[in-house]
């Protein structure tokens, strides 16, 4: 089904850019996706590579689209919402990946009537191993929901959640691979202190970290009990782990989501109780 729309993107970035490559891998054909980006070096860049047409009007590509995907900051929604007033109908599906931003405050700087899923996948997406949750506004069908599921399945996992539950997803999966980014640096700064060379180190720490989630994948066991059995008594895993534990790896890694979701809901307005 969804082979056989238009997709327009409004917002060209590395999110617009993931999503295209997927719908691309999965056998779209590129006269069926267009582009509204503000910059022409963007514009110029997808266009060469991807084979898609782009421009700056934001109206020609959702007044074409069957599929409109909001792939713009959060801090320019009201300016780019009001002025799609005239060009987005209820005929067409309205998919944001805006952080922060709920269905209703897209629906109600929208004509009346209009369907809206908002989505919040990350930066894997960009080569097929994102995560993405997902929900429905008040005026989205099952329908509407398994079509953006099929979208977010070319790029990924897909989960359903209810929307209060969206601020906490971009906490932890839409922010995560910063936080992963972070510690495999960490791991390979550890490697080139005690006397490997770097590429060696960042190899050793980028395959660990992918074995491991892969292992932990396959085994749907707890992560501590995968944890547990590497530790084995006296040996160098459990002095490894104390330092951590000693350091509050745990309790840091809970609070950086917290702040992550408490930036979520500060971009909506939302103030915490």
């Amino acid at each position: 089904m969804l082979m056989n729309l238009t997709i327009g993107c409004i917002g060209g970035g590395n999110m617009a850019e993931a999503i295209i490559k997927g719908l691309l891998s999965g056998g779209m054909a590129p006269r069926s996706i267009l582009v509204a980006d503000p910059v022409l070096d963007r514009r110029a860049h997808l266009a060469t590579t991807l084979q898609i047409k782009t421009t700056d009007d934001n109206n020609e590509v959702a007044q074409a689209a069957d599929l409109l995907v909001l792939a713009i900051k959060p801090q320019m929604a009201a300016s780019v919402l009001s002025g799609l007033e005239t060009s987005v109908t209820p005929d067409k599906l309205v998919v944001s990946v805006m952080a922060g931003v709920s269905t209703t405050m897209i629906e109600e700087s929208l004509p009346s009537g209009c369907r809206v899923v908002r989505a919040m996948p990350n930066t894997p997406a960009l080569v097929q191993a994102g995560a993405t949750a997902l929900c429905g506004g008040r005026r989205a069908s099952d329908e509407d929901l398994a079509l953006a599921e099929e979208l977010f399945r070319l790029t990924g996992t897909v989960y359903r959640v209810g929307e209060r539950q969206m601020d906490a997803v971009t906490g932890l999966s839409g922010s995560g691979p910063a936080y992963v980014f972070s510690f495999i640096e960490a791991l390979s700064d550890a490697g080139v202190k005690n006397g490997l060379a770097r590429d060696i180190a960042t190899g050793l720490a980028v395959q660990t970290v992918l074995g491991a989630a892969q292992l932990l994948q396959q085994s749907n066991e707890h992560p501590a009990v995968l944890r547990d059995r590497v530790s084995s008594p006296g040996g160098t895993t459990i002095a490894a782990l104390h330092t951590l534990e000693n350091g509050r790896l745990h309790g840091l890694l809970m609070d950086a989501v917290d702040a992550a979701v408490k930036r979520s809901r500060e971009l909506a307005g939302i103030k915490l109780l």
